[in-house]
């Protein structure tokens, strides 16, 4: 399944600079807002957002890993 093409067209590593340029913020915001509702730390909830947002990261290299 083919993401967008102009994503496709990028090299491997403009396309992982793009997606953790992308969800690395959003997970740190959202981490950092959400905190408190758990009972975490907000500077905690931030490093636990930054951590959950690799996961698209991870999902990409392994996405090329298997050649599809």
């Amino acid at each position: 399944m083919a993401l967008l093409p102009w994503f496709e067209a990028l090299s491997l590593q403009a396309q992982l600079v793009l997606v953790a340029a992308v969800f690395d913020p959003i997970g740190f915001a959202a981490g950092y807002l959400f905190a408190p509702e758990f009972g975490v730390e907000p500077i905690l909830g931030g490093a636990y957002g930054l951590v959950a947002a690799s996961l698209p990261l991870s999902l990409l290299v392994l996405r090329e890993a298997s050649g599809a």
